[in-house]
């Protein structure tokens, strides 16, 4: 064979050995076993690579895998449900619409939507209906976060909310609805000529403020970091209140709810310029869940229980911060209420944290507070705060507590910690403070 033929045959197998390497690539899964994988940013110690999502452990490692999707969400068959890493664990804040009514008119300003990982907010799309629920016609606005509604129709009530759109064009959140009636500018009559006279002025200028707390909860409004008023939530946990008598100015409002065990939530915090004579709503607040825990410190690989108080059949996400960290998911019961318990294997020695989020029907709310514990080598139990006119020590004040205070009315020689007031007898003031700290 002379020697270009010889150059050709080499050839020729050299281009079948890469065709041979490339289809083996497609077709063939290569496993690998007890090595390490490095980059920039990551080492993986050890693995056995596991197809399935789950958890492989041995002596010295635990390594948690995952299967991926490009699509947000979970995926469901007969026999398993993936809830796909930081696609399905995104922490998208939902805006929280304020709108103003004005002649012919409605000005609306929402907080930004943020995220934590996974999203990119680009836009936001103002939804606009005459129905409460819709259906809504919708106007991109842009990445800003106001916009006005002009050539409405005064004496109509029109509702509105926000959707948020991702790079992909996607909404990836949606306010709650906030209405608004336009009405015409008011001018107060002049004085008729001879004599003087006097005027009153019955312009309103207020702040409605509505959202979603927990069922029957406290609600407190602070201006500037002072109380102005308190509600109740009613069953489905909503809330609604006015507060009326403000100025014109600037002004920062906070909202919290406190749970029948006194555990509080984050404060929801905004800024508001109010001008005199104008009525603002501000709707779509989405109150964080309460949360504690049942243990200052906990032996290793025990149970810690972490509980808490949110929208009722709503789900509860839980992260635990850690070396690595871990995202658990419960139910809220019909009351509201929420349980999980955490096994601490995973966790090292030393301090951590935990907090939650709830979302309701599309709905996110923010982070809880964050509560910390200690895995250590013993575990305990956390001081829990007894109430006020908890008779009974079952960390209710209700009708039981009420029953005990009945026997001792006006007698002597009761407990001492039955006189609530300290003032050396039973009598009504005890019942009025009894009554003020009332759970139920």
């Amino acid at each position: 064979m002379n020697e270009l033929g010889k150059i050709k045959q080499n050839s020729i197998v050299f281009l079948m050995v890469v065709i041979l390497f490339i289809l083996s690539i497609i077709f063939f899964v290569v496993p690998s076993f007890a090595t390490d994988y490095v980059s920039s940013n990551f080492i993986i110690r050890d693995p056995v690579i596991t197809v399935e999502g789950g958890r492989a452990t041995s002596s010295s490692f635990i390594y948690f895998s995952s299967t991926g999707q490009t699509s947000v969400g979970s995926s469901t068959s007969t026999s398993f449900s993936a809830y796909d890493g930081f696609l399905y664990f995104t922490d998208i804040s939902i805006p929280t619409l304020t709108a103003t009514a004005g002649n012919a008119q409605a000005s609306l300003s929402w907080s930004e939507s943020t995220s934590t990982f996974g999203y990119v907010v680009t836009s936001y799309q103002v939804g606009q209906s005459t129905v409460s629920g819709g259906s809504y016609s919708y106007t991109d606005v842009g990445n800003v976060l106001s916009s006005t509604r002009s050539s409405l129709t005064n004496g109509t009530t029109y509702y509105f909310i926000i959707r948020v759109i991702d790079n992909q064009g996607d909404v990836i959140a949606t306010s709650t609805e906030s209405s608004v009636i336009p009405v015409a500018s008011s001018v107060a009559p002049s004085g008729g000529g001879g004599g003087g006279g006097s005027s009153i002025d019955t312009v309103i200028t207020a702040v409605k403020f509505s959202g979603m707390a927990y069922p029957l909860s406290k609600v407190t409004i602070l201006k500037d970091g002072q109380i102005a008023v308190t509600t109740i939530a009613g069953p489905d946990a909503k809330f609604d209140v006015l507060l009326s008598g403000l100025s014109t100015g600037n002004y920062v409002f906070s909202v919290i709810s406190e749970d029948d065990a006194q555990n509080r939530s984050s404060l929801f915090t905004f800024p508001i310029f109010i001008s005199k004579g104008v009525t603002i709503n501000v709707g779509g607040i989405f109150i964080s869940p309460t949360i504690n825990v049942d243990k200052e410190q906990v032996q290793q690989g025990e149970n810690i229980a972490i509980f808490g108080k949110s929208v009722s059949n709503s789900e509860i996400t839980i992260l635990i911060n850690s070396e690595h960290q871990f995202f658990e998911k419960v139910k809220t019961d019909n009351d509201g209420v929420y349980l999980y318990n955490f096994d601490t294997s995973p966790l090292e020695l030393g301090e951590h944290y935990t907090k939650s989020k709830v979302v309701f029907k599309d709905q996110v709310s923010p982070f809880s507070k964050s509560v910390n514990f200690i895995v250590g080598n013993r575990t305990v139990l956390k001081n829990t705060k007894k109430l006020i006119g908890d008779l009974s020590n079952d960390f209710r004040v209700n009708i039981i507590d009420f029953s005990i205070l009945v026997y001792w009315f006006d007698r002597f020689d009761y407990p001492q910690e039955f006189d609530l007031n300290s003032d050396n007898k039973i009598d009504l003031i005890d019942f009025s403070i009894m009554v003020y700290y009332w759970t139920g």
